[in-house]
């Protein structure tokens, strides 16, 4: 007759619950799998999924009870790692959303927000573009699966313990959100600069010719220069986004104090 204490079971279902919340948590907010399109069953059976066949080969567990007070310290803990390796993963593709967002400012094109359900947020018509462009080359990189890595590697850099671990992992991923601008910019920069050189002409054709309505023509030729602007460096575009998602999966390490 097999009998099973107490201790045993507690220890069994941490070694299950432990991981899991950490899992669930970056599935919640990852790229992806994040979106509020994914049901809430395909991500908790994925979790479940990938947490049964983690679980095995996972470091060395606390051996506490998880409805415990410290049981349920680690569980929050783990929820908090989970959402901070969501949340650096899906910067790149905020950096992504927001040289969307200033390519559409400097088109005019900037009043034309809508709801996004993806996000769920309001979107311009040039972040959804530059979104749905990110999102298919995150996918013919195998990005997916280098987010599943990270996220199991974490197990590693990270380990669960009853003592609190990567107490400089938020400042460092606070840090490295700086670089959302920096990069936001440096997609844009084409179009910011095409759209400077259109308004000086603009604003030498007002002062030489005065009588010229420049607000019923500046709007349409503004749009049509960005939009031809945009066609000539989307191939451009899309191979910087490839470089920047690969970069960025590679700087993930660093952030959660990988040696």
């Amino acid at each position: 007759m097999i009998t099973l204490t107490t201790a045993q079971l507690e220890a069994w279902l941490g070694a299950f619950l432990f991981p899991l919340m950490r899992i669930l948590a970056v599935f919640s907010v990852a790229p992806i799998l994040g979106n509020a399109g994914v049901p809430g069953r395909v991500r908790i059976g994925l979790a479940v999924l990938i947490t049964l066949m983690v679980a095995p080969g996972l470091p060395a567990l606390p051996q506490v009870n998880p409805g415990a007070g410290l049981g349920l310290a680690i569980i929050a803990e783990q929820i908090i790692i989970g959402l901070a390796i969501g949340f650096a993963m899906r910067l790149i593709f905020a950096a992504i959303d927001l040289a969307g967002a200033l390519i559409d400012l400097q088109m005019g094109l900037g009043f034309a927000a809508y709801y996004d359900p993806q996000m769920p947020s309001s979107s311009t018509l040039t972040s959804q573009l530059f979104g749905i462009l990110a999102t298919l080359i995150f996918l013919a990189l195998n990005g997916h699966l280098l987010l599943v890595s990270v996220m199991i590697e974490s197990f590693n850099w990270l380990p669960i313990a009853a003592a609190p671990s990567g107490a400089g992992m938020l400042e460092t991923l606070v840090a490295q959100g700086a670089r959302v601008f920096a990069v936001a910019v440096l997609i844009a920069l084409p179009m910011i600069a095409a759209m400077l050189i259109t308004n000086l002409t603009f604003g030498v054709l007002t002062r030489a010719a005065p009588q010229l309505n420049v607000i019923a023509i500046g709007f349409p030729l503004t749009v049509s220069v960005g939009l031809i602007v945009l066609v000539l460096t989307l191939p451009t575009v899309g191979n910087l986004m490839s470089r920047l998602l690969i970069d960025w999966v590679g700087v993930l390490p660093g952030i959660f104090g990988a040696r």
